[in-house]
C-alpha cells in the first residue's frame, strides 16, 4: 500500500513498482489508510510522513496497534532525530526523497524476506505447523477439518487482534460465501472443545470479544 497526500508521488512510486510484480492500493490519507489496512490484507506500506490531519507518525503508530506490517517511512525530510522518531514509533525503514528505483526495491525485497509468511507457530506447548498440517499440544496430534485449522492459525498468526465473524467468513470462506455468522461460532465451538480436551487451557487464549468477534489472547 501507497499512502501519500500528494497524487504525483503515489503515481510515479506505483509506476516503479508495476513493472516488478508488485500490485499497488494507494491512499491519500492516513485515515484511508488505516480504514483499508483494517479490511484488507498487505504485504508492506510505504508510509509518507507529511501529511495533512493525520502525519505519517500518528499512522504509524496506529497501524501498530493491530499490525505487524513492515513500514518504510518516506519523506522529504532527513534529520536524524525524525528517522529515530520513526524507528520507535514501529517503522521498519526510513528512506528520504528523492529516492533512486534500485535502493526502493532493494529495501522493499530486504523487508518482505524478514517478513516472510509464518509457517510455524509455537505457544506454550500448542504448535500450530501449516506444512505439515497439523495442530498438537505436547506433541499429541489435535485433529481439526481444514476451516477450524486455518480460523486458529489466523487468529494465532495476529494475537491480540480482534477479527469481526464477517471478516472470518471473508478470509477464512471467501467473499462469495454464503456461510452465516453462526458458522463461525459453531467453528469456535468445536475448535474449543478440541483443544481444551488435549489439555491446552484454550479459554484462557481464544476469547470471544462479546458483540464483536474472536481473538486469540497472549
Amino acid at each position: 500500500m501507497l499512502v501519500d497526500d500528494e497524487k504525483r508521488m503515489l503515481d510515479l512510486v506505483a509506476l516503479y513498482l508495476r513493472p516488478h510484480a508488485y500490485a499497488c492500493t494507494k491512499a491519500s490519507s492516513g485515515k484511508q489508510a488505516l480504514d483499508l489496512l483494517d479490511k484488507e490484507v498487505f504485504d508492506l506500506v510505504l508510509l509518507d510522513i507529511m501529511m495533512p490531519d493525520m502525519d505519517g507518525w500518528e499512522v504509524c503508530r496506529n497501524i501498530r496497534k493491530f499490525s505487524n506490517v513492515p513500514i518504510i517511512m518516506l519523506t522529504a525530510r532527513e534529520q536524524q532525530e525524525d528517522v529515530v522518531k520513526g524507528l520507535r514509533l514501529g517503522a521498519d525503514d526510513y528512506m528520504t526523497k528523492p529516492f533512486g528505483e534500485e535502493e526502493l526495491l532493494a529495501r522493499m525485497e530486504a523487508l518482505l524476506r524478514r517478513s516472510a509468511p509464518v509457517k510455524r507457530l509455537e505457544f506454550g506447548g500448542l504448535t500450530w505447523d501449516e506444512d505439515s498440517f497439523e495442530l498438537s499440544y505436547q506433541q499429541e496430534s489435535i485433529r481439526l477439518t481444514p476451516k477450524e485449522f486455518s480460523m486458529l492459525g489466523l487468529l494465532m498468526k495476529n494475537p491480540n487482534k480482534v477479527f469481526e465473524r464477517d471478516r472470518l467468513l471473508e478470509l477464512i470462506w471467501g467473499f462469495d460465501s454464503e456461510t452465516e455468522g453462526r458458522t463461525v461460532d459453531s467453528h469456535v465451538r468445536n475448535i474449543r472443545e478440541k483443544v481444551r480436551q488435549a489439555g491446552f487451557p484454550v479459554d484462557d487464549h481464544f476469547l470471544t470479544v462479546w458483540g464483536v468477534g474472536y481473538k486469540w489472547d497472549q
